[in-house]
């Protein structure tokens, strides 16, 4: 018996996932002077939606999204140009993953577990969800 796989690109599209978690980097974002000074570690999570039928088809690495350039840029980004808000490094990740024409909706979680609040805490995190 030969068993055949349904695919409806209509409505399997966007519902795939490619996930890197725990990102880890070193940036001087913050809004205080001693932020900027002396920096503190960021991690951060994406997630992408995107159809990646054609990738699992073809075994074909060029019909995906790399994770490992995704994971890299994340980190360019977070030791890169310093931004006050944890907020506008959460957007500047999600505009570089939505440069992939295949991507359709990115998830970005920044986690700033070092931030200076004054009291004991386990993370502050900012996580945003945009769309093209």
């Amino acid at each position: 018996m030969l068993l055949r796989r349904a695919v409806d690109v209509g409505d399997s599209a966007g519902r795939d996932r490619i996930e890197v978690r725990g990102i880890r980097a070193f940036g001087y974002h913050g809004v205080l002077p001693e932020e900027r000074a002396t920096g503190q570690h960021f991690v951060v999570d994406l997630s992408i939606e995107t159809d990646i039928s054609a990738a699992a088809e073809t075994d074909d690495l060029s019909a995906t999204i790399n994770y490992a350039e995704l994971a890299n840029s994340a980190a360019d980004i977070i030791s890169g140009e310093p931004v006050n808000l944890i907020e506008t490094l959460a957007q500047r990740i999600a505009d570089a993953c939505l440069v992939h024409p295949s991507a359709t909706t990115v998830r970005v979680t920044v986690h700033k577990p070092d931030a200076p609040i004054g009291v004991e805490f386990d993370d502050v995190v900012v996580s945003i969800e945009r769309s093209r």
